[in-house]
């Protein structure tokens, strides 16, 4: 196996991000020390940032800014997980690691919301997402230009590939040499493939589609004290042995270490804002029924693509009376999905597709344009494991029921089943505004309206058909698919202006020069590839061009840990 990182070493991993070494050496999962130590800030403190959410942005933000000595604190509307007490190896039992309050959906083809696109809690929907993490490919920053279809951003993939490089070590990344996009490496090696796997390597190969195994954010073998994967199956359930990375593991226990403040329970209702400056003073917030006004130089909103517009919207003001930042009408537009079909394949032969992390095996051969097809962009397509729960869903939802599904549920281990990623187009009118009725702060909640376009529908038949070829070509005697969505980006996108967006290349808001969103909610468009890399990557950037804009404006004792201050030598930061 590989142990070399891209950058070089482990050592220079450890040097930016000694998150995998803060975590316990032993059999508990958490940083129980870190925790207790952590620093914490009065209301009345004007910290130098507050980050509003926890998850991929804001992780990543929140530990950015602490290590170069920022008095930060992370706002959190869910708790702080422990591994060790919250997660199970249970389908039903983990549903509290979503996102449930109330939400509206409307539209043409309307959007389930909860366990496959929102999530909660300090590490965000990194805690229950399934583990790939590819990159997007350079064609995704200018669609616009090159395909006549959605929004160039105002980065191009040049702009990110140092911060791509330098999340794939932190998380760390394994997986074959990837031939698509830009061609690259990964830091660790790729993870043995189990049937579900073979079956997609089998059937690709007969029809002449390349495939490769990963990219995955699971470490192969050891880091730090993480262990290695055992190879569970529940990834989307938590990771019980903080193989697969979630901010919780990478990002957060060196934030902490750095003198940062995660206030976990803590729901954000408003961005508040000197109307004789045009700057953001702090955010208001319920914890524990009780209100409270956090005072900050810089405000960081990272609530995602559902509840960052719905902040925003409901921060309305004497200066931004439709929503803060929502002069031109662009808070909450162009929300993307992905088209996510999963077609299942029959086999004599047990496949026992959960006997693995549900991201194996992927191609990313149809990503592009495709000028003989009917559509523009394209799909990747991967290897997925439904656990039982969901696979009973899935066949539930085809009208399935009765002695047909528990005679279909007593076959599940026959069954192997891909997953593809499409790219479904930004389009104005697929948004989040607010709706009459409100959650149980008396905060209106978020209505979400979705309808597909010709190209949208165009590109799932596409993704279908040849994830039905594929299995059938490995052997399935019998193939079906089920139509779903996952991921969300969009909803405040980044653009070169206000008319056309609401944050520009560094992630600023145009409106007011000392708020930032870094979340998902920032990509212009959704690519074919699951996007918390991205995300993360985008902060780290965001992050980095904040504290050097900083300037002379730095704090004034700046406090720079060793790579020796952890547990063995933990600075003591509580008040």
């Amino acid at each position: 196996m590989r142990t070399w990182l891209r950058d070089g070493s482990v050592d220079a991993v450890r040097e930016r991000n000694a998150s995998a070494w803060l975590l316990p050496a032993g059999q508990r999962r958490v940083d129980d020390e870190l925790r207790a130590q952590m620093r914490t800030f009065d209301d009345s403190d004007e910290l130098d940032a507050v980050v509003v959410g926890c998850g991929a942005g804001g992780s990543t933000m929140l530990q950015r800014l602490a290590r170069d000595g920022w008095r930060v604190a992370a706002l959190e509307a869910g708790p702080f997980w422990d591994p060790d007490r919250d997660w199970v190896s249970d389908e039903a039992g983990s549903h509290h690691l979503y996102w449930t309050e109330p939400r509206v959906i409307t539209g043409g083809d309307p959007v389930p919301l909860g366990s496959n696109n929102s999530g909660r809690g300090v590490g965000g929907s990194m805690v229950h997402f399934a583990g790939f993490a590819p990159r997007f490919h350079p064609s995704d920053f200018r669609t616009s230009s090159d395909d006549g279809v959605g929004h160039d951003w105002p980065l191009t993939y040049s702009d990110l590939k140092p911060y791509y490089e330098a999340i794939e070590g932190e998380l760390p990344v394994s997986g074959e040499d990837w031939p698509w996009g830009e061609p690259h490496r990964y830091p660790h090696a790729p993870h043995p493939v189990s049937g579900n796997g073979q079956v997609l390597q089998r059937g690709a190969a007969a029809l002449g589609i390349d495939t490769r195994v990963g990219p995955v954010a699971i470490a192969n073998g050891r880091f730090g004290h993480r262990q290695h994967c055992i190879y569970r199956g529940f990834c989307l359930q938590g990771c019980k042995v903080n193989a697969k990375a979630s901010p919780l593991v990478t990002h957060v226990p060196d934030a902490l270490a750095h003198g940062a403040e995660i206030r976990a329970d803590a729901m954000v209702a408003r961005i508040e804002i000197d109307e004789r400056t045009g700057r953001a003073t702090g955010v208001r917030y319920l914890r524990g029924g009780v209100e409270h006004f956090q005072r900050a130089a810089h405000v960081v909103v990272a609530g995602y693509s559902i509840e960052t517009p719905r902040l925003l919207l409901n921060s309305a003001s004497r200066r931004f009376p439709e929503g803060l930042c929502n002069d031109f009408d662009q808070v909450g537009r162009y929300l993307m999905v992905q088209g996510a079909p999963q077609t299942a394949g029959r086999f004599d032969a047990e496949i026992r597709m959960y006997k693995a992390p549900p991201p194996e095996v992927s191609s990313e051969q149809f990503y592009e344009t495709d000028p003989t097809q009917d559509h523009k962009r394209g799909f990747s397509i991967q290897t997925v494991s439904p656990l039982p729960i969901t696979w009973s869903e899935h066949f539930a939802g085809q009208g399935l029921w009765g002695p047909a599904l528990r005679e279909r549920m007593r076959d599940y281990v026959h069954w192997a089943c891909l997953g593809a990623l499409c790219e479904f187009l930004p389009l104005p009118d697929n948004r989040v505004t607010l709706a009459e009725q409100v959650d149980r702060h008396g905060l209106p909640v978020a209505r979400f309206s979705y309808t597909q376009c010709d190209n949208d529908r165009a590109l799932m038949r596409r993704a279908r058909t040849v994830m039905e070829d594929i299995l059938t070509a490995a052997g399935a005697d019998q193939v079906t698919t089920f139509d779903r969505y996952a991921h969300l980006v969009g909803g405040a996108r980044m653009s070169t202006d206000e008319h056309t967006g609401v944050v520009d290349r560094d992630c600023r808001t145009f409106a007011v020069p000392n708020l930032l969103v870094t979340d998902g909610s920032v990509l212009p468009t959704q690519g074919a590839a699951n996007p918390a890399l991205t995300i993360m990557s985008v902060a780290a950037r965001a992050a980095e061009r904040l504290i050097a804009c900083r300037g002379a404006d730095r704090p004034a004792t700046p406090r720079h840990l060793t790579l020796t201050d952890t547990k063995e030598n933990h600075v003591d930061h509580r008040r």
